[in-house]
């Protein structure tokens, strides 16, 4: 069996040594929200920390605990939705990872599975790199699995099958496929997510009934636990190999300012 990864599971002198291997943190992002009668309502940051877990196996690195609330009043119609305002979730993240900045940590990559904290990350992505300065990458890890299995699975929508395979992965005694009931119109579903995810228009929905009625839709009756480690591999070996990559493209770049700062001015 491979050692822990997560920071909160490790010693000190653990913790130490390992960063002084890789300096290297991963903070899974996820919320506390409704995913419908079958799911847990950790699904997101179930799927943010089983995803970093296995990142950080193939990284070496190691897995902060992430906080499980998100930023997520669109579900708070759902008796099982906890939600942040955006300034108190920027002021955990921040806090969080510049404690182990002082630690000696100098990569952070921000794994998380849920769209709305989308906006309150880059503030805190931005504030991390500049006044704490660690290098900072984010991953929307539910668009890369959307990606790489949307066509196999319907599409990425709330409490189908991607966000099923997500837990059966890493928790499947929270999964109750037997309980699914009353999916809202998967079309018009898929109609107002796709209006919503452009990059050219973002309307704002007063609540997640004005996607789905019943709170979720989609076809998660197809998932099994094979699938969903199958998944959960795929999905890390390609957020490892392009987070790797891309820290090294990071690593190349960072006199640009001070290149930018030894140009001769406009005459």
């Amino acid at each position: 069996m491979l050692p822990s990864r997560y920071f909160i599971e490790l010693t000190q002198p653990e913790i130490a040594a390992q960063m002084k291997k890789n300096p290297l943190v991963i903070l899974p992002q996820g919320s506390v929200e409704q995913h419908g009668p079958h799911l847990p309502a950790g699904t997101d940051i179930f799927a943010a920390n089983a995803i970093a877990h296995a990142v950080a196996e193939k990284m070496d690195g190691l897995v902060l605990p992430g906080g499980p609330l998100g930023v997520t009043p669109l579900h708070m119609p759902f008796e099982s939705t906890l939600t942040l305002t955006p300034d108190t979730y920027i002021r955990v993240m921040i806090e969080t990872a510049s404690s182990e900045a002082q630690h000696g940590a100098k990569y952070l990559l921000i794994l998380n599975w849920h769209e709305l904290n989308i906006p309150s990350i880059g503030i805190a992505a931005d504030a991390l790199h500049r006044e704490h300065g660690l290098t900072v990458l984010t991953v929307q890890a539910c668009f890369v699995a959307e990606e790489m299995f949307g066509k196999d699975c319907n599409g990425l929508t709330h409490g189908g099958e991607i966000e099923a395979l997500a837990v059966l992965a890493h928790r499947p005694d929270l999964v109750h496929l037997d309980r699914i009931d009353n999916s809202s119109d998967p079309m018009h579903g898929r109609r107002i997510d796709t209006l919503r995810r452009t990059r050219s228009y973002q309307p704002v929905l007063r609540d997640v009934r004005s996607i789905a009625p019943t709170g979720w839709y989609g076809s998660p009756q197809h998932a099994t636990v094979e699938k969903g480690k199958r998944m959960l591999d795929s999905v890390a070996s390609s957020i490892a190999k392009e987070s790797t990559e891309i820290f090294q493209q990071l690593d190349k770049i960072q006199g640009g300012v001070a290149e930018i700062k030894s140009t001769s001015p406009v005459r």
